[in-house]
């Protein structure tokens, strides 16, 4: 289910896209001193609610809170670049952990790796995401092709990972919980109502769950289902991205 692994590499990444294991963890990514300091200084000049989800806080904007409506699209395109350079100058003097993976999986993976593409324009990548303590990141997948249904591109990929650098952890819960079984865009739907996600009681005991440490990353399958758990005293901070497979010999491409 979850693959602990010494470095990011051509063979971990294609047992996500087999979808041969959910997970790979890289422990310690980041020294957790480190990753404690940069959580602070993030957070320092304060955060957004989610435009779709205001419970779960943001610094950036995630694609999917376009929801296909030109207006908010060509805000998150107009956004990207500044709020690219946003999070490198809240890491400065340190680098941004985000350009360091997205440099690793350049290097890793055979055909490259590289900033995804929509409508002839470059995504934004990088987004820092908060949720406070005694908030359940309510269950969801995340498909690129249902946030751009209109794109070749988005309905190209064969895969979609989801990719967490965890910088602030609450003291109790914040742990991730993933299912193995699909559930259909449709189903998903249908089960969520007007709400971003479903609570995850609905679905049954998880195939995994698992309370990272501060400075760990973890990739996973995006397309399955997946939570996170109520924390306790302090919020959970990390810095995301997803990544696009469409096959060993193309270059992967990541966007927030």
């Amino acid at each position: 289910m979850m693959l602990d692994v010494e470095r990011l590499d051509e063979t971990c990444i294609k047992k996500l896209a087999n979808e041969e294991v959910l997970a790979i963890r890289l422990k310690s990514f980041l020294p957790e001193p480190l990753a404690i300091e940069l959580g602070d200084k993030i957070l320092a000049p304060g955060f957004e609610g989610y435009i779709n989800a205001p419970s779960i806080g943001r610094i950036g904007m995630a694609f999917y809170e376009a929801e296909n409506q030109p207006l908010l699209i060509e805000d998150y395109f107009e956004r990207a670049t500044r709020n690219i350079a946003e999070l490198r100058n809240r890491c400065a003097p340190y680098s941004s952990p985000v350009d360091t993976l997205r440099c690793m999986l350049d290097e890793s993976w055979p055909a490259g790796a590289h900033l995804e593409n929509l409508y002839g324009r470059k995504m934004y990548v990088g987004l820092s995401r908060v949720v406070k303590p005694g908030v359940c990141f309510l269950a969801h997948h995340d498909i690129f092709a249902k946030d751009a249904p209109d794109s070749f591109q988005a309905r190209s990929l064969e895969a979609q990972f989801a990719c967490n650098v965890y910088l602030n952890m609450p003291t109790e819960g914040g742990a991730l919980q993933m299912w193995e079984d699909d559930i259909t865009p449709d189903q998903f739907d249908e089960m969520r109502g007007d709400s971003y996600g479903i609570e995850p009681s609905l679905l049954g005991p998880p195939a995994l769950e698992v309370r990272p440490q501060p400075g760990d990353f973890i990739m996973f399958n995006s397309r399955r289902m997946h939570s996170v758990t109520p924390g306790v005293a302090d919020p959970r901070l990390s810095l995301s991205f997803f990544v696009g497979y469409r096959g060993n010999a193309s270059p992967l491409t990541f966007w927030s």
